[in-house]
């Protein structure tokens, strides 16, 4: 039997492309004809569904509305929204007397989990890309790819029309640190903890001042009583987030279409502006919680969290008992030694290479004179003339579609447009032959 090509194959099934497994499906549902209905399969190199696990502390709740969920801002009447969700869990009474448009993270996780499981049949789970292959036809022209996946031992190719890379966010450590048994990222907090060896500790210090960060400090100041924190950032204090209702039109789905027509210099500007909605940030009931807990044990004279403004780790030295870090003060250079039983770096995140992931098919995008990846409104990236296959990006396009093009918040609406775009596409006789 010959295999099957695909009119879109999904690489990585985190939430951007769980978005667009649901659009696809409620694409294919409102199709009265078989050929206008569209083919796909997503890789997922995990075993199952997973978003963030190690950052899922019991009482952190989301930084977006609820309405911003996977479908909602899309197409309202979805059945897959998290109003769904909470209807099928028996929940909705009680999240409506909650009163709060920012649900746990993990509570939206399970959301998350329940839709995944409802498009399970859509998704190869434990399967790893490796390559995309342009391949020819009688003209030279690749109008189809061959993506290679690897599952244990053995390989395979999926022939697709179209490739959506959605791998998300890797963590980003300073250069000169290398992650060790007492060294973490945040991102593997709740992991790095479930296998800690050390029944007592006695010191943790966080880096960073980003929201990450300042949840870090909250959850190892709770779960570890009689250990002291020291949170270490350059910054004077921690800065809060600008969620205000003009401010938070930069999420705006129209916002995306003014965004990407703008200027290169006009782009800058507003991404400098608007930083603050989301880089770097905290919550300000939480920055307010951080400082009552400080000064409480002030007070009382029995003072475990230690914030430690404008100031850098000058010198870290792992070792196998713990860790010892050189803390310089940075208006008055004074330095200080720190023996930890671990350091968490919450220094944030930065895109995965899209042209790491398209392999071969790499060699045929274009960039601009930034060497960034040139890509249409679509979420389409640009490439010479030969590739017709269609290689599409969810994340890593922030400087074509601005300060959206990573979140939640454009999610269930970006996905809509890249359906719509492959559909389209599909149309062409030139695409789908």
């Amino acid at each position: 039997m010959e295999n099957p090509v695909y009119d879109l194959v999904g690489i990585g099934f985190g939430p951007s492309n769980l978005a667009l497994a649901i659009a696809v499906e409620e694409h294919n549902s409102a199709c009265t004809r078989a050929e206008d209905r569209i083919n796909a399969v997503f890789c997922e190199r995990q075993d199952g569904f997973g978003w963030h696990r190690g950052m899922l502390f019991a009482d952190a709740t989301m930084q977006v509305s609820f309405l911003k969920d996977l479908v909602t801002m899309r197409n309202p009447a979805s059945d897959y929204s998290f109003v769904s969700y909470l209807h099928a869990h028996d929940r909705l009474a009680e999240f409506i007397n909650y009163k709060t448009m920012y649900p746990l993270r993990v509570e939206f996780h399970d959301y998350f989990v329940w839709a995944a499981e409802r498009v399970r049949d859509q998704v190869l789970y434990g399967h790893t890309v490796t390559d995309v292959v342009p391949v020819a036809d009688d003209r030279g022209e690749f109008h189809a790819v061959d993506v290679v996946v690897r599952q244990g031992s053995e390989t395979r190719t999926l022939r697709a029309r179209n490739v959506v890379v959605a791998v998300g966010l890797e963590s980003s450590l300073p250069p000169e640190v290398t992650p060790g048994p007492r060294v973490w990222h945040n991102l593997d907090l709740l992991h790095r903890v479930a296998r800690f060896d050390v029944p007592r500790p006695e010191r943790f210090i966080v880096v960073g001042a980003g929201q990450s960060a300042a949840e870090s400090v909250a959850f190892l100041h709770e779960h570890y009583p009689s250990a002291d924190v020291h949170s270490v950032f350059f910054r004077y204090g921690y800065s809060p987030a600008d969620d205000s209702n003009f401010a938070n039109q930069i999420f705006d789905p129209q916002a995306v279409d003014l965004y990407f027509d703008a200027p290169a210099d006009v782009k800058r500007m507003l991404f400098d502006y608007h930083r603050n909605t989301n880089y770097s940030v905290v919550d300000g009931e939480l920055i307010e919680d951080l400082y009552r807990r400080a000064y409480r044990e002030k007070v009382l004279g029995r003072p475990r969290l230690h914030m430690m403004n404008a100031s850098r780790i000058a010198e870290l030295r792992p070792g196998d008992e713990g860790v010892t870090a050189v803390v310089e003060h940075l208006p008055s250079g004074k330095r200080t030694d720190l023996e930890a039983d671990a350091i968490v770096y919450a220094t944030g995140y930065r895109p995965v290479d899209a042209t790491r992931l398209l392999g071969a098919a790499g060699a045929h995008v274009h960039r601009d004179d930034e060497n960034l990846l040139r890509v249409h409104r679509d979420y389409r990236l640009v490439t010479d003339a030969r590739l017709q296959a269609g290689l599409y990006l969810q994340g890593g396009t922030e400087h074509a579609h601005g300060i959206t093009a990573t979140l939640l918040s454009a999610g269930a609406v970006r996905a809509g447009e890249i359906v719509e775009s492959i559909s389209a596409r599909l149309a062409s006789p030139l695409i789908r032959g």
